[in-house]
């Protein structure tokens, strides 16, 4: 993990405070709106740039964990964070929207570098990354419409739309760079230029984040609430699912590795791909993208906590 993947938490707290800073600036603030989408496609490239599609077939090699994993990530979690959002956030549609969206997206980077904290699989967690991607990609748009078309007004063509131009377009770029770069200039060349831009990664969705928080920053001044109404629904996430992957893991028999790589890929969220497509597909309602940033707050520790209880699990089990 580099520098500044261990001091994320930190950075997206220090851009919180900038963001709220900056909103005071009016300039900024009339701004901040226009720049949030390039800065996410942009991260979004970086994002996207190390991750090989063309080996998603090797997150078969496991089916049983692979399967469970896509069970609880795409059909179990949907239905839960529904339920989740209708009984914890009625009155607020958008924040309901917000929480849908980040816990239908399984994280794509974080949770590799927390199963290997955990001592889980990593090789295993590395060959879902490409799958959980794809399927999170097509699956999207189409949570949103089955379970947000009766809380926000969405209209499916520019749903799609956003989808292609922040999503689609990011990642057929990122696949044919990756592939122009290391046929010209070879692998060791290439993992060279990852190495620098996962600092670019890095610094656009902080600088994002930022400007979420600058643009809707009278918001939350006005609002404190905001943070407490969501801690309830993305903590009680996290306790159900960790609990869910534990009971799993003795009933099929799993390995610990096998159990830690499972715990981990089904509880970190890819909120930054769920925030591009919710500053590009609703910028009118920016509670949505604002649930989007406050829900890492929240996720980055208890994730960090999740780790340290793999562990314990592990040396209970040796014991």
């Amino acid at each position: 993990m580099s520098f500044f993947e261990r001091i994320q938490p930190f950075l997206v707290l220090l851009s919180v405070v900038a963001g709220l800073l900056l909103a005071q600036v009016e300039w900024f603030a009339n701004l901040a709106s226009q720049i949030i989408v390039p800065l996410l496609a942009l991260m979004l490239y970086a994002t996207f740039l190390p991750i090989p599609l063309k080996d998603f077939r090797r997150g078969l090699g496991n089916l049983r964990v692979t399967l469970v994993s896509l069970i609880i990530n795409f059909i179990w979690t949907p239905i839960f964070a529904w339920v989740n959002g209708a009984i914890f956030l009625a009155n607020n549609p958008d924040f309901r929207v917000g929480l849908l969206m980040l816990m239908v997206t399984p994280c794509t980077d974080w949770y590799i570098v927390f199963t290997g904290v955990a001592g889980g699989d990593v090789a295993l967690a590395t060959a879902l990354l490409p799958l959980n991607l794809l399927l999170q990609v097509i699956l999207l748009p189409v949570y949103l419409l089955i379970f947000a078309g009766r809380l926000v007004e969405i209209n499916p063509i520019e749903l799609l739309q956003s989808v292609f131009l922040v999503l689609v377009v990011p990642l057929l770029i990122a696949a044919i760079s990756r592939q122009i770069i290391r046929k010209r200039k070879g692998d060791i060349y290439f993992q060279q230029i990852l190495a620098k831009i996962s600092g670019l990664q890095i610094i656009s969705l902080n600088f994002a984040i930022a400007s979420i928080f600058a643009s809707q920053g009278q918001v939350i001044i006005q609002r404190p609430e905001l943070i407490l109404e969501l801690f309830i629904p993305v903590f009680l996430f996290f306790v159900v699912n960790f609990i869910l992957a534990e009971r799993i893991r003795h009933y099929l028999g799993f390995s610990y590795p096998e159990y830690a790589c499972l715990s981990c890929t089904t509880l970190a969220r890819n909120s930054p791909l769920s925030l591009a497509i919710a500053a590009s597909a609703f910028p009118m309602q920016p509670l949505i993208s604002l649930a989007l940033v406050i829900g890492p707050l929240i996720e980055l520790p208890v994730m960090v906590l999740v780790s340290q209880l793999l562990l314990l699990i592990r040396r209970r089990d040796v014991n």
